[in-house]
Formats: structure tokens, sequence, C-alpha cells
């Protein structure tokens, strides 16, 4: 989600309590359901060799956001080219 302002940055906690910095690259809304493009914060990634990540945001019981892994290949396929197109989409409006 870079904007005029920079990145977006997040930390998440996983079920061992560690904490992890994350920039999310995008967001998408589809189906009714939230999908972030994330990658590890650290600084040390080069656009050639980017890790990133495609989250879904999901409720836990509790009603508090909970990001987990996409599960059904189709899915994770369908938001994965959705994700890329936008931000494809969001790079060529940055070089005009």
């Amino acid at each position: 989600m870079a904007d005029e302002f920079g990145s977006d940055f997040m930390t998440i906690v996983d079920e061992d309590g560690t904490e992890y910095e994350l920039e999310v690259l995008s967001s998408l809304e589809y189906n009714g359901s939230t999908y972030l493009a994330v990658t590890p914060a650290n600084g040390d990634n080069d656009e050639t060799d980017l890790e990133v990540s495609i989250l879904k945001s999901e409720e836990d019981e509790n009603g508090e956001p909970l990001l987990c892994a996409i599960e059904d290949d189709a899915e994770l396929d369908t938001v994965y080219q959705l994700i890329m197109d936008q931000l494809y989409a969001e790079d060529s409006e940055d070089e005009e």
C-alpha cells in the first residue's frame, strides 16, 4: 500500500510469541475478504530477490483480526494474480 507518504509497516506475533515486522506492499478486497501482500521489513531485500507472502485477514473468536496463510491453491493463485496486477498498475502510474 505504498502511497505518497511511504509504505505501511505492521508487527505480527506468531503462536510462539515471536514478533515479525512486515512491510505491507499491497492490500486487496476480494470476495468479501481482505488480503495483504507483505515482505519482511528488515531492509535487506532488493527488488530482484524480494520474498513476498500473501496473507488473508480473518477474525478470531473474539472478533480480532488474524492473518492466515491461504490454504486453497485456486484461491491463492487468483489472489496472487490480482495483487500482482494491482502492483504493476501502481508501478506504471508512478513512472508516468
